[in-house]
């Protein structure tokens, strides 16, 4: 029988100064320990043990040249958590903050995701310390030549599959596979989130939005309501927030802002034209990460170094980086009315402010389910590299929507509690965990 405090304690003790991995695990096993403690068999496996330790940690140098001669060195990493399931499947990461406990809690949390999918994928992420921003086109380049030229032995379209995050988008993704094919010699679906002239899927770079979106109409529609006509907060302003409010508006619903580490915007009129979405990805591409600009050009309001959690709104969607809304935040949302939290970013929500909101009987989507919209569609892309296939983008949207329905209907399952609550961090966790562990049981060690 397992004791959730003295699992935690041992846990920190092999892995210190790895807050997040912590946070993760701890999350997960508090929603499953119950559930292994009435198995015998997940006991006598020991599923939590394993399933807590990633297969292989891969780290590496990565030494590359600025354009003004100098030679530069930054880490690299792969975090193999699990393939129980299928092939490592998880983005690459190019960000100043990435570590090896950031990517542990990455890798682990991608394992639970991709299994929600019931796609064929395990767990796994990577990334470098390397940050694209302020760097030309050539630098970038060449670091991602470098960096390929490391990981490319690790990697293969049956071994380990990765994909983009962030800093890591259509550019980086070229380079990259541009430099696998070079030393390989051959066109294999060894990344995802490629180009759609040269194996890539369409919708691919709207998918993590356009999913969370299908999730909580989801949710609402459980009830009997409709995303239509709901008032939406939205951080951030990459890919994700953007397919985000693509389909937000297409569904009938009204988001009022974006946010960067400037600030935020409040656009009162909706971020609901062609123009103000296409604007965003302007903000993306010119690496500058501020959200001003899209005030100035749309006369809408900028607040800067704020956090757009303090609008009054029905539904928040946290879609910038782990951690961000805190419990001030949550606080907030509430004694202003939103309903609904969705963590489109992974792990979005700190763990005292998610636990506020579950005990105030706020429904929250946890990442692990809502966000998993983008690693369905890289799933969908290797099927069709495998198959030598394209899909329309009319296809990948209907299969991309089912796959929604259904990790709804499995959180929605696992998660119902004696009040009628529907606690969907609990549901999801303790789904994708059960299909990992009995492939694990299946598979013995």
């Amino acid at each position: 029988m397992y004791d959730l405090e003295s699992f935690i304690g041992d846990l920190k003790r092999r892995n210190p100064s790895q807050d997040e991995f912590i946070q993760a695990v701890e999350e997960v096993v508090a929603s499953v320990i119950d559930v292994v403690n009435e198995n015998p068999q997940y006991i006598r496996n020991k599923i939590l043990e394993r399933i807590s330790e990633p297969d292989r940690v891969i780290s590496f140098k990565v030494e590359w040249e600025d354009d003004s001669g100098d030679v530069q060195v930054n880490r690299g990493y792969r975090v193999q958590f699990n393939n129980a399931l299928g092939p490592y499947k998880g983005g690459l990461r190019f960000h100043s903050s990435v570590t090896l406990g950031s990517l542990k809690f990455l890798g682990f949390e991608q394992t639970f995701k991709n299994a929600l999918t019931s796609l064929p994928m395990g767990g796994g992420k990577g990334g470098s310390d390397f940050s694209p921003r302020g760097k030309s086109d050539a630098e970038i380049l060449r670091f991602c030549r470098s960096f390929m030229t490391e990981l490319y032995k690790y990697i293969g379209p049956d071994t380990d599959v990765p994909a983009g995050d962030i800093g890591v988008g259509g550019r980086e993704i070229g380079f990259l596979y541009g430099q696998y094919k070079r030393i390989k010699g051959e066109n294999t679906g060894v990344l995802t989130g490629k180009g759609p002239g040269w194996g890539g899927s369409l919708i691919r770079p709207e998918a993590t939005g356009f999913g969370t979106m299908y999730f909580a109409d989801n949710i609402l529609g459980n009830i009997g309501d409709s995303i239509r006509g709901k008032r939406i907060a939205v951080s951030g302003f990459g890919n994700v927030a953007w397919g985000a409010v693509m389909k937000a508006t297409q569904l009938g619903a009204k988001v009022v802002t974006i946010s960067g580490p400037d600030g935020y915007i409040l656009d009162e009129d909706g971020i609901n034209t062609p123009e103000k979405t296409a604007f965003m990805l302007q903000l993306r591409a010119s690496n500058n990460d501020i959200v001003k600009p899209y005030a100035q050009r749309f006369k809408a309001q900028f607040v800067p170094g704020r956090k757009p959690w303090e609008v009054p709104v029905d539904m928040a969607f946290p879609c910038a980086i782990q951690n961000e809304l805190s419990l001030e935040d949550a606080k907030t949302l509430v004694s202003n009315g939103c309903k609904y939290v969705i963590e489109t970013s992974n792990m979005g929500v700190c763990a005292d402010a998610a636990q506020y909101l579950i005990d105030k009987r706020i429904t929250l989507a946890p990442g692990k389910a809502a966000n998993a919209g983008g690693v369905a569609v890289s799933g969908l892309e290797m099927s069709q590299n495998a198959q030598h296939l394209f899909w329309t983008k009319e296809e990948v949207d209907s299969r991309l929507k089912h796959i929604m329905s259904e990790i709804h209907a499995s959180c929605v399952r696992e998660g119902v509690e004696d009040d009628g609550y529907i606690n969907y961090v609990k549901g999801a966790n303790i789904a994708g965990f059960k299909k990992v562990a009995d492939a694990m049981c299946q598979l013995g060690y």
